[in-house]
């Protein structure tokens, strides 16, 4: 028998270590990002409220921080699509509040 039908176990063995290893590694992608934003976000908070900026400015930045956290968390769990998601829009809120400086 030749044809695409004639499978070896261990061609199935790898195509199955190759979907975790890209799963696995997708999960500390989000969460690495996640975290590395977070503390990014929270870095800028802080100091954005020690300056003369407007309450609002390290209020969006600790929002989108807390956004962010979420993201870590959804990440890590295996929801890294929604953790992209959340990661967008925790550095768009960053943004928008910078804008108000």
């Amino acid at each position: 028998m030749n044809g695409p039908a004639n499978f070896e176990p261990s061609d199935i063995r790898e195509d199955y270590d190759d979907q975790a290893l890209d799963a696995r590694r997708a999960r500390w992608t989000a969460s690495g990002t996640g975290a590395l934003l977070t503390l990014a976000g929270l870095a800028a908070a802080a100091l954005r409220a020690a300056g003369s900026a407007p309450a609002l400015v390290p209020a969006a930045y600790a929002f989108g921080a807390a956004v962010c956290v979420l993201a870590t968390v959804l990440g890590s769990r295996g929801r890294t699509r929604r953790a992209l998601w959340l990661l967008i829009v925790g550095v768009m809120v960053m943004a928008l509040g910078d804008q108000f400086d």
